[in-house]
């Protein structure tokens, strides 16, 4: 058990991070913030009544209002009705960081339009997770979410990603990751590194390391289960609109000359020096 304490709240609303996998991920300052607000609201109210029970947090008579994709309205009006009557709310994702993948956009936004102050208990991000475990740059990456569910669509989504700069972040479902992957393959290159990260900070927690030619390949016909983050590199220079190379030359220009920026971000893409240089003139460079 993790010890908490009951702490004096400012009316307002709090986004409380909970743990992606192991329950001990949670902070102190989230467990404070879950055992002192007025109003409870979660995603998924039964995950975060089994972690208050898990760290010794009561609810003290309070009610766990559900937020969700299906609740959305109703329960927003409520929570927002709170706010209003000067007390305290703790929102909780069901599983990492709320708002990244989240239904708690709209809540966010109507409490800070009507003034309400909106903080954030920090915390898990499966995101950010996978990206400290992947092994592929991380200076500048993409999140995409979700891909859509038909393969038709999946691959509409993919082409408009082709170009982005940085690597590239997605969630998927063990039941589609070998469709998904295949798609990407098709799409962005099969020699594009890639990494499959599965179960993060969980017993069976696993990464794969490949092309995405040879995870397609692995995953086609596999039975996999659990939470899936998929990661995916960088195009090559053949792949990465202008305005890609533009806005990865523009961050390198911070901090390094432009002939040294050049030669970096040749070899990196196997983009013309020439044409890069060129770019960073046209931008200010030095």
């Amino acid at each position: 058990m993790v010890n908490h304490k009951e702490v004096e709240l400012a009316a307002g609303l709090y986004l409380v991070a909970t743990p992606i996998g192991t329950a001990r991920d949670i902070t102190l300052r989230a467990l404070d913030v879950l055992a002192s607000a007025d109003v409870l609201a979660a995603e998924d109210t039964r995950s975060l009544r089994k972690l208050m029970e898990i760290h010794g947090v009561p609810l003290g008579g309070r009610r766990i209002v559900a937020y969700h994709d299906h609740s959305g309205k109703g329960a927003r009006a409520r929570l927002l009705a709170a706010l209003g009557d000067g007390q305290s709310v703790a929102y909780a994702s069901e599983a990492g960081t709320p708002m990244i993948a989240d239904p708690g956009y709209h809540l966010v936004r109507e409490a800070q339009q009507a003034g309400y102050l909106v903080t954030s208990a920090p915390g898990p991000s499966a995101v950010i997770t996978a990206l400290t475990l992947g092994g592929l740059p991380t200076d500048r990456f993409t999140f995409a979410g979700f891909l859509p569910n038909a393969g038709g669509a999946r691959k509409k989504a993919l082409e408009a990603l082709r170009g982005a700069a940085g690597t590239l972040v997605f969630y998927e479902s063990p039941k589609r990751v070998g469709a998904m992957l295949s798609d990407a393959a098709e799409i962005l290159g099969e020699g594009r590194a890639a990494r499959v990260c599965r179960e993060l900070t969980k017993r069976f927690e696993e990464v794969r390391c490949g092309t995405l030619a040879e995870l397609a390949a692995q995953m086609k016909d596999e039975a996999v289960k659990g939470e899936i983050v998929v990661l995916i590199e960088e195009g090559r220079a053949a792949e990465m609109s202008d305005e890609a190379l533009r806005l990865r030359l523009a961050q390198m220009l911070e901090t390094m000359s432009l002939r040294d920026a050049a030669d970096t971000l040749a070899a990196e893409t196997g983009a013309k020096r020439r044409r890069i240089y060129q770019m960073g003139l046209e931008i200010g460079g030095r």
